[in-house]
């Protein structure tokens, strides 16, 4: 093939030919990975085609015939609490089973139509062959079933199960026999809490990520067909993102057979799938465009795209992974489980952005622009430079010292709410208050204080029988309920071999608030020291919710400083060996923090202070999800590494070919701005969307993203970080003598094309 140059107003025509031949021939020779893997692919276009599907499918019959493991819950708890629930879940199996309160406003139990509304219950629900026993509060031998006004009473089921899944099942004929004899006796209100509770809550879970799914997709693909302006450009990136994700969810059944995975770990899957791999395929596809508007042929285009843009995906790629991985060192199972399909998922996403979107792109060549939408024209025209950027630029670099003050001040504002930072234990309080069995708990916890917040104490030995066990558990109950902080009825349970004993303290409080961690406090360092824990060998610990949120927020508070330090270290150890500048990864540690502890302010704002709350639709400010800093940071942390790695190996990219330091940054930004705002608002919006949910916890994740990907994209790519570059100067680009044994990963002389005088190849036949 003959090939001819294409010279606009060339400054020096040496440069022209020596740029050509470079674009010829030194992908060819280049050590970069990311420029081998796409000319292989674009030039192999149908075996990377057909590779990528099939290993799509190979991944989904690994998945089929492997099976994902689920974690077991009773298995992901941390600390003691942690401890006691999985070996009551090997050694005492409990049967499972429903509350029913009996409430009036008007009569008390002594009451006929009372009590007739109770004896009704009880004979009908017995009757089921799906009932094991039930416990009616106007049997003598039970106590702490009526409430101190006796306008409510408890009455208590036990199913045929100690396995959940089942006991789902058995308990549907005990909701019907309930409903048929609420009617029968309208004058007292007859509601079940118990294993209605998991099902309202599974199934409201259910349609929140229903919802978040239905609408996430759709809207990548109007933002794309905006911000590619052809419906088959945009339909690339959401293809690759969704393929990612299947492939992912298949190959999860591998490692959950070592790490077990939480049921939400497909939400997690989507939404960083569903990020990352439009992003690299936005800043891929973007590349070629601007190499085909600079006059290239299709293939030269894409390894243009695959030397620059490509090698930026791949460094990206293992920055987020990087990030990722911090969440295997929170020793929470379920955030593990949560790191390592993050980790699976970008993979997959970069791999098949350096193989079958160049294969794809060599296979559709100009056909990728087919289905034309004018409407997203303007959001790559050739420089790709809109007024909007360019203004905005401009300014900054002719005020640099003010711009970074302004920006550094704004952040810092934002970010200092975070000081006040409240952690709140997802209780009770924060799910949607509109599901009768949370309705009925906030009803039973008012009648009866401190009973659906129980503490659990487990006593293990060898023989719980013993006298000297027993008399030790006698005085625990006595003692805990002597502190006040805990109240009747208490109970104690034995295990079938005789080995544990669990007693059943009801504590004061939510079960997520400062009276119910006095108490637990109490129970742990003053009641059980003094009684059953003077037991010789005996395997004492304490559970239930409020145990179980203090010790799980306790062993995420002390994985932090580990978490961080592996994020940031790593990161930086990366940026440095890619850009060989120690000033680069220093600032985009310093910028990426900004961004995070901007996030948390923001949160702190909005969900302590109730800015907004009205619009996204919640009343209660309490605090921050215990798990939420540690999980925003690791994901903020590595999905704004897409933008500055992304922005930074444009500016190195043209520094490298002579510029100075204020016209290659100038370039850069200018040159990226149209992908990193269309890649931004794909992020703000799925994120948003996360922010309409039920939840709290789900409102507090989308919003957290959503409002740290806005500042990410704005305040720190478009102000600070052009202003920071521009006053260091040269600096930027420092590397001291003792570091410069490390590889040059650089490639040596991009394709990328000067802006004012952009040679170009084109095929003559």
């Amino acid at each position: 093939m003959k090939t001819r140059i294409i010279q606009r107003e060339p400054e020096d025509p040496a440069q022209t030919t020596e740029a050509v031949e470079e674009t010829v021939a030194e992908p060819r020779h280049s050590k970069n990975v990311a420029a081998r893997m796409g000319r292989w692919s674009a030039t192999h276009k149908k075996r990377a085609i057909i590779g990528w599907f099939a290993f799509i499918f190979a991944a989904f019959l690994i998945g089929h015939a492997v099976g994902t493991k689920p974690l077991d819950a009773a298995k992901s708890g941390s600390g003691e609490a942690g401890h006691v629930d999985s070996t009551l879940a090997d050694n005492f199996k409990q049967p499972l089973g429903d509350a029913v309160l009996f409430q009036s406003s008007a009569k008390t139990v002594e009451d006929p139509v009372f009590r007739a509304a109770i004896s009704d219950v009880t004979r009908t629900v017995a009757g089921l062959e799906q009932v094991k026993k039930v416990h009616s509060p106007l049997e003598s031998t039970i106590k702490g079933q009526i409430s101190k006004d006796r306008h409510s009473a408890l009455l208590q089921i036990e199913l045929r199960t100690t396995d959940k899944d089942k006991a789902v099942a058995l308990d549907k004929p005990v909701q019907k026999a309930l409903a048929a004899v609420a009617k029968r006796h309208q004058a007292i209100a007859i509601d079940e809490f118990g294993i209605n509770a998991e099902t309202q809550i599974d199934g409201a879970v259910g349609k929140d990520f229903k919802k978040a799914g239905t609408f996430s997709v759709p809207l990548t693909l109007a933002v794309l067909i905006v911000a590619f302006g052809a419906i088959v450009a945009a339909g690339l990136p959401l293809l690759l993102a969704l393929t990612a994700v299947f492939a992912t969810l298949g190959l999860l059944a591998i490692p959950s057979q070592f790490i077990p995975l939480d049921q939400d770990v497909k939400v997690i899957v989507l939404l960083i799938g569903l990020a990352v791999g439009v992003d690299y395929s936005m800043f891929y596809l973007k590349r070629v465009r601007e190499e085909r508007a600079a006059g290239r042929s299709t293939s030269a285009a894409i390894e243009a795209a695959a030397a620059t843009s490509g090698r930026a995906v791949l460094v990206s790629g293992l920055t987020v992974m990087i990030a990722m991985a911090g969440m295997l060192f929170t020793g929470d199972k379920t955030f593990m489980g949560f790191g390592v399909a993050s980790i699976i998922v970008v993979a997959i996403a970069v791999l098949g952005s350096l193989t079958v979107l160049p294969a794809s792109l060599a296979a559709l060549g100009d056909k990728v622009n087919k289905g034309y939408i004018p409407l997203g024209r303007r959001f790559f025209r050739r420089k790709g430079e809109g007024a909007m950027w360019n203004a905005i630029l401009d300014r900054v670099l002719r005020r640099p010292l003010l711009s970074a003050a302004l920006a550094t001040g704004v952040l810092l504002a934002i970010a200092a709410p975070a000081l006040q930072m409240r952690i709140e234990t997802p209780g009770i309080n924060t799910l949607p208050q509109n599901l009768s069995s949370v309705q009925t708990y906030n009803k039973i916890q008012k009648a009866f204080p401190g009973t659906a917040a129980a503490a659990q104490v487990m006593v293990k030995t060898d023989d719980v029988s013993s006298t000297a066990v027993k008399n030790e558990v006698a005085k625990l109950q006595r003692q805990a309920l002597a502190t006040g902080q805990f109240s009747t009825p208490t109970n104690v349970d034995y295990n079938d071999q005789g080995t544990i004993a669990l007693v059943n303290l009801p504590m004061q409080g939510s079960g997520t608030d400062s009276k119910s961690y006095a108490a637990l406090d109490t129970l742990r360092s003053t009641v059980i020291p003094a009684t059953v824990g003077r037991l010789a060998d005996a395997d004492v610990g304490v559970t239930g919710g409020t145990a179980q949120e203090k010790d799980s927020n306790d062993q995420m508070s002390g994985a932090a400083p580990f978490v961080f330090a592996f994020v940031l270290a790593f990161a930086f150890l990366l940026l440095l060996a890619t850009f060989r500048s120690i000033v680069i990864a220093v600032k985009a540690i310093i910028l990426n923090l900004l961004s995070v502890a901007a996030a948390y302010g923001a949160l702190v704002l909005v969900f302590q202070h109730g800015w907004g709350k009205g619009l996204l639709g919640f009343d209660e400010t309490l605090g921050i999800v215990g798990f939420l800093p540690i999980f925003l940071f690791v994901i903020l942390f590595g999905l704004s590494m897409d933008y500055h790695v992304f922005i930074l190996s444009r500016i190195r990219e043209a520094y490298g070919r002579g510029m100075s330091t204020e016209d290659a940054v100038a370039h850069g930004i200018k040159t990226s701005a149209g992908v990193v705002t269309s890649a931004a608002i794909v992020m703000v919006g799925v994120f948003s969307i996360f922010g309409t949910l039920q939840f709290m916890f789900l409102k507090q994740f989308g919003v957290g993203l959503a409002i740290a990907v806005v500042l990410d994209a704005t305040i720190i790519r478009a102000v600070l970080l052009p202003a920071s570059m521009k006053l260091l100067g040269d600096w930027n680009w420092y590397l001291p003598n003792w570091l410069q044994w490390l590889p040059d990963l650089e490639h040596r002389r991009t394709v990328d094309t000067p802006p004012k005088a952009p040679p170009a190849l084109e095929p003559t036949g």
